[in-house]
């Protein structure tokens, strides 16, 4: 585990910004990223499109884990599950929460909790997050 955290902003990816994501808390005790349900993310019933709660959960847990990395790594998710409970409908606010579940020297495994603005749970994903050496491309 590192003792300094990385920069605030270096948390966040391009992608996560595209799709509206909002860092509200990102420190080793908790992580909370918030993501608007807006028109471009709503499937053909109008609700959040599945792909987006899952990406919303993979940058919260991703994010979790890049706040542990040891300097020379860096993470990727290797496995992920999602049970989908409860639509977001249009409008709405998507909240992400990941939980360890197991903190290791290679991988680390996250239960993300995915709530409306309601607070009832729309979403639980479980994932695995693979720590790798870095090396950037000669």
């Amino acid at each position: 585990m590192t003792d300094s955290l990385p920069a605030f902003d270096q948390a966040h990816s391009p992608y996560s910004e595209s799709l509206g994501m909002q860092i509200v808390s990102a420190t080793l005790e908790e992580v909370v990223i918030r993501m608007p349900v807006t028109h471009a993310l709503t499937n053909r019933n109008g609700v959040l499109h599945g792909g987006a709660i899952m990406s919303l959960a993979d940058h919260a847990a991703g994010t979790a884990t890049y706040l542990r990395l040891p300097a020379g790594t860096a993470t990727t998710t290797l496995e992920s599950k999602t049970n989908f409970l409860r639509p977001l409908r249009l409008g709405d606010v998507a909240e992400a929460r990941p939980k360890p579940l197991h903190l290791g020297r290679t991988t680390m495994i996250w239960q993300t909790d995915v709530r409306r603005g309601d607070g009832k749970l729309a979403a639980v994903v479980i994932q695995t997050q693979l720590v790798l050496e870095w090396k950037d491309p000669a």
